[in-house]
């Protein structure tokens, strides 16, 4: 489990990833977070060498996804992701998904190498 504290707009926000995420993320939306990362992580690698801004969808894939790492963080958050996001002034998008992107990635590292791990250990 992998947590980090990231500026979003004038707010220090806590947001944590784990094994849990693709679970609370399917429960909350419904939706699969590995495919959904993966267009919004090629949306914004498009986004950042072309310019341009981002489709609705994505958004609302980022939305999503930074709120449920902020809920698994820190339970007091509001249970309703628009009065989450009702607590932030405007911030850039730019600023914070390479941060969520980065801490996604690493979890993911780490959970590759813990199962290797455990192969080798249990041979099988």
């Amino acid at each position: 489990m992998l947590q980090k504290t990231v500026k979003v707009g004038d707010k220090e926000v806590a947001f944590r990833s784990s094994a849990t995420i693709p679970r609370l993320y399917r429960i909350k939306f419904k939706r699969d977070i590995f495919k959904d990362l993966s267009k919004l992580e090629q949306s914004y690698k498009g986004k950042t060498s072309e310019g341009g801004s981002f489709e609705i969808e994505d958004l609302e894939i980022f939305e999503n996804v930074a709120y449920i790492m902020a809920f698994h963080a820190d339970h007091t958050i509001p249970d309703n992701i628009d009065d989450w996001l009702d607590q932030f002034e405007m911030f850039s998008i730019y600023e914070v998904l390479p941060e969520i992107l980065e801490l996604w990635g690493t979890n993911l590292i780490t959970d590759v190498q813990s199962k290797k791990n455990l192969i080798a250990v249990t041979g099988k």
